[in-house]
């Protein structure tokens, strides 16, 4: 009797055994299917990104053709379209219409950048808005003369700077820039690839503050297209996490983990300085007063020498055309009064129309930026000196244009740039 229960139990194991080892088998290969098909999504979301974001041929293709056909001229234009010595690399786009490669001309590394026609606000997961027609680069017209073109430029100039003593010379400028083979007069073709430039403000800010080393010098272009010096060191501080990783990390945490990832202290000192010394050009300075909008560390980088560049022009404006901008603009709170990401005025409620004054002045804003930034590591002995006169500038507000406000912020800035001096004169970093 128990010699017939045992190949009947050993069966029966035997069953269970195997119709185990086959769910487990179903599972895994269910879970492997599962796995390939949120690859693959993944992977075809990824190419569909990239190829809606990254364009760069289209760019040569249109520029090229316009070239070829006398219709645009420039400095990089042989060297991108008839000798190939000018090339794209990497893709750096975020948005569609305004394409970001590395790049390189000869010895000469930069970023180059183009614009496909203009576009709305887009978001990466987002549908972007269509595209509209790229620039025709038919002005100026035929039979327009370089004094008359000298003209244009200093009326558009004043458009958006207002009326500054120094313009005529900020307009020899322009021209000599737009003299692309140097040979001593602009031609028609160079003109109209200039004053495509001059729409874009990012380029008109950039040719206004590289003479201060805040911006990556111009190095050519060729119709709307433009390469500018590589800054090799960016962000300011922290990561640039990739676009799919940074909704999944906690905002407390990626501002921890920025303070990782700096240089050492004396050479954050000097970077820092740097930024002092773009407020202080932008505050009164040659050509007008300017706001900084938007002031991530993803806007800005440093060299190898540890200056700062401003990389993102686009967060600047004039203070003329912001005071024309909020003026114009209608309101119900003061949540309707913010230009760009952080220039804010407030809402006047009788009239329901945006005040023009800035409520907080550039100083304000970029030590705040610099707040955590140089605190983490200072030395010993300087950490609360330096707390306090960054919690000072931090409080200044309203509009620093004249009087007592005025010079409060002279006196912050220079106390401020003196302290940071002192620490870093006697090292090499200086």
């Amino acid at each position: 009797m128990a010699k017939g229960l045992f190949p009947r139990a050993w069966v029966k194991k035997s069953f269970y055994f195997q119709a185990r080892i086959s769910f487990v088998r179903v599972k895994y290969l269910f879970l492997g299917w599962l796995a390939v098909l949120v690859g693959s999504w993944v992977l075809y979301g990824q190419y569909s990104t990239y190829t809606e974001l990254c364009r760069g041929h289209e760019c040569k293709t249109a520029i090229c053709d316009k070239y070829k056909r006398g219709m645009i001229d420039g400095s990089a234009c042989s060297s991108l379209c008839d000798k190939e010595t000018l090339s794209m690399g990497r893709c750096l786009s975020t948005l569609p219409n305004n394409q970001v490669y590395t790049g390189s001309w000869g010895d000469l590394e930069g970023i180059i950048r183009c614009r496909l026609g203009d576009a709305g606000p887009y978001e990466l997961g987002e549908e972007p808005e269509p595209r509209r027609e790229a620039p025709v680069f038919d002005t100026p017209t035929r039979g327009t003369s370089v004094e008359k073109f000298r003209e244009m430029v200093s009326n558009h100039l004043k458009s958006k700077l207002g009326e500054q003593a120094n313009l005529a010379s900020l307009v020899s400028q322009i021209l000599f820039v737009a003299d692309g083979n140097k040979d001593g007069r602009v031609s028609l073709p160079e003109a109209r690839s200039t004053w495509a430039l001059l729409q874009m403000d990012e380029v008109l800010l950039g040719l206004l503050l590289q003479d201060h080393g805040h911006t990556p010098r111009l190095l050519g272009f060729c119709g709307d297209l433009y390469m500018t010096e590589v800054v090799p060191y960016g962000p300011l501080y922290g990561l640039a996490l990739p676009w799919p990783l940074v909704s999944w990390v906690p905002g407390g945490v990626q501002r921890s983990m920025d303070q990782w990832f700096t240089p050492s202290w004396p050479r954050k000192a000097k970077i820092s300085m740097g930024l002092l010394e773009l407020v202080e050009d932008l505050f009164h300075g040659t050509y007008g007063s300017f706001l900084i909008c938007d002031l991530a560390a993803a806007h800005f980088g440093y060299t190898e020498r540890h200056e700062l560049r401003l990389t993102d022009t686009r967060a600047v404006v004039a203070e003329d055309e912001f005071r024309r901008a909020m003026r114009s603009r209608r309101c119900e709170t003061d949540a309707d009064c913010v230009y760009g990401v952080d220039c804010r005025t407030s809402c006047d409620a009788a009239l329901r129309r945006c005040r023009e004054e800035a409520e907080r002045p550039n100083l304000a804003k970029a030590c705040g930026t610099l707040k955590d930034y140089l605190l983490r590591g200072a030395p010993a002995g300087l950490g609360e000196e330096l707390e306090r006169q960054l919690y000072a500038c931090m409080a200044l507000g309203g509009d620093p244009a004249g009087g007592q406000m005025n010079m409060e912020h002279s006196l912050i800035l220079n106390n401020l740039k003196a302290l940071l001096w002192r620490q870093i004169s006697h090292t090499k970093d200086s």
